[in-house]
């Protein structure tokens, strides 16, 4: 049987990026903690063993630095990221405290290296989107949207779809992010919560649940009013009701608001039997949020997020992958590294169960009408003056004619770019070439896989482990925000953590640690209508 089909009714192939650091897999959050990194790398076997890697580009992300890092985040929670480790935690203990950095979000070794691979991913997916190099752009080790500007939370502690959503904004008039990961997006929605310039629709859980915000009524301040949605949900959500709410509303969205790119968050603890979520989608299900949005033709970021059950988050990624590169995955899962997670059945599909669905159609109907009323308040796509962009060295280097193969004398040695850009064309390749002995697929060199897995969850008063009441605030996080969109074209959010400094306003002008930088290229200029001054307390 074939591992992959090419989609039914596609009517033009996207180009896609997809990003991967093999070290990834190495973190470990710590004993019983149910954030495993190594999902990552468990989703990455899947997509290489069905073959994925013939239709789109694969990339290694620079590591994203710590001048990139304050974009969005304080210098002191940076530098503080960057200093501690198990060994000196000692020394920190009043810093943990002040960022939130224990329990839920524990110290670990390489703790600052994986978020620089997180947030590199997510940076450089969005600059070459924003370049055309390619239509979609994956990194599902990124999509950690808890974390804010000076503090951790809910296993997140750099927020690399803001960090991402700001490389866009240097290019793109408006952008929307869409979180359909069972917690609510409140770390991108409070960065966002002031400007028109990006709107955030977050599908979740709500009520005596982790992080406690996302209500129906918080839908963004000043310039920012009605751009911020939230759709609460109750227990127990099907794949048909999901589809009857979602679709509806992120049309109207596309209609209204006309975002020229769109960010979609994909945590999969919203699908059925996840140690931590508690709605009832099906992979077919979760992946139909993706295969919509993607059916708009705009420059899409796909990116992960939660899921604890790293069976069914592999699954789901390696499986929305292939959409993106316009293909269904076979049922059936191939020999890989860990193919013994994936038993007894070993098949693709993650299935609904036969849990209660709390969500009545009376109640949808009742959260959509008052969704779209919040939506048509909106007036419409704001209008913003960009200037001329100039090219970037990147571009120069993307564009090299060279990176023909046929114009490379054979004794030359190919760059490294080169040979990570190739892709099969269609019936250029077979299955057949990966296996037998020496193979990808060679059978004999199939590694079992420990099936031991920790399933302990430590128990938090208040946080993502647990479903204890929060403590609910009017805006965001009760935190007062300020954002600001300079002029020249780095956009700065000020979270203020209730001191009485005021929000500081940083001249961008030299771009330290832009993306521009980090791709060999040099800081861009962008004109906006005025900045946001004011300081305003949700």
């Amino acid at each position: 049987m074939s591992h992959m089909i090419p989609l039914e009714g596609e009517t033009s192939k996207k180009r896609v990026c997809y990003f991967y650091d093999s070290d990834i897999g190495g973190f470990h959050y710590g004993p019983g903690h149910p954030m495993k990194p190594t999902r990552i790398r468990m989703c990455h076997s899947l997509v290489m063993n069905y073959g994925l890697y013939k239709k789109m580009e694969i990339f290694r992300a620079k590591p994203a630095t710590k001048r990139e890092m304050t974009q969005f985040h304080s210098d002191e929670y940076i530098e503080f990221l960057n200093r501690i480790t198990p060994s000196n935690m000692n020394s920190y203990v009043k810093e943990q405290h002040k960022y939130n950095v224990g329990d839920d979000c524990p110290v670990f070794d390489g703790l600052f290296d994986y978020c620089s691979i997180s947030a590199g991913g997510s940076m450089e997916g969005a600059a070459r989107l924003s370049r055309d190099k390619c239509d979609i752009a994956i990194n599902w080790a990124g999509g950690l949207h808890h974390a804010k500007k000076s503090e951790a939370s809910g296993f997140c502690y750099v927020n690399d779809i803001v960090l991402g959503i700001l490389e866009l904004l240097r290019y793109h008039n408006r952008v929307l992010y869409i979180d359909i990961d069972v917690h609510h997006g409140d770390g991108v929605e409070e960065a966002f919560y002031t400007t028109d310039r990006v709107m955030t629709v977050s599908f979740h859980k709500y009520g005596e649940y982790f992080p406690g915000t996302g209500e129906l009524r918080d839908t963004g301040v000043m310039k920012g009013k009605h751009y911020s949605l939230n759709f609460p949900l109750r227990d127990g959500i099907s794949d048909e009701n999901y589809q009857s709410v979602f679709e509806p509303v992120i049309q109207q969205v596309m209609q209204l608001y006309d975002p020229s790119a769109i960010v979609l968050q994909c945590g999969t603890d919203s699908l059925s039997g996840d140690k931590l979520g508690c709605l009832n989608l099906s992979m077919r299900g979760h992946a139909n949020c993706v295969k919509f949005i993607k059916s708009f033709n705009r420059p899409l970021l796909l990116l992960g997020g939660g899921g604890y059950t790293m069976r069914n988050v592999s699954r789901a990624w390696a499986y929305e992958t292939g959409l993106a590169a316009g293909v269904e995955l076979g049922p059936e899962i191939p020999m890989n590294e860990y193919y013994e997670y994936f038993g007894p059945d070993y098949e693709l599909d993650v299935k609904s169960s036969n849990t209660d669905d709390m969500n009545s159609p009376a109640y949808l109907d009742r959260v959509k009408r008052i969704v779209m009323e919040n939506l048509r308040h909106c007036g419409g796509p704001p209008s913003v003056q960009m200037s001329d962009i100039p090219s970037l060295p990147i571009d120069m280097a993307l564009d090299d004619p060279n990176q023909d193969e046929d114009l490379i004398p054979p004794d030359t040695r190919r760059h490294r770019r080169l040979l990570d850009s190739r892709r099969q064309a269609d019936g250029e390749l077979s299955d057949s070439d990966d296996e037998g002995e020496g193979g990808r697929t060679d059978h004999s060199d199939h590694r079992d896989a420990s099936t031991s897995r920790n399933e302990g969850v430590t128990g938090r008063k208040f946080g993502i482990m647990t479903s204890a009441p929060m403590a609910f605030s009017a805006g965001p996080s009760a935190h007062s925000t300020a954002a600001r969109i300079l002029s020249s074209g780095t956009v700065k959010m000020d979270v203020d953590d209730g001191g009485d400094t005021p929000p500081s306003v940083e001249n961008g002008s030299n771009g330290e640690g832009s993306v521009g930088e980090r791709m060999n290229g040099v800081n861009q200029e962008m004109a906006v209508d005025e900045p946001v001054t004011e300081e305003v307390k949700p």
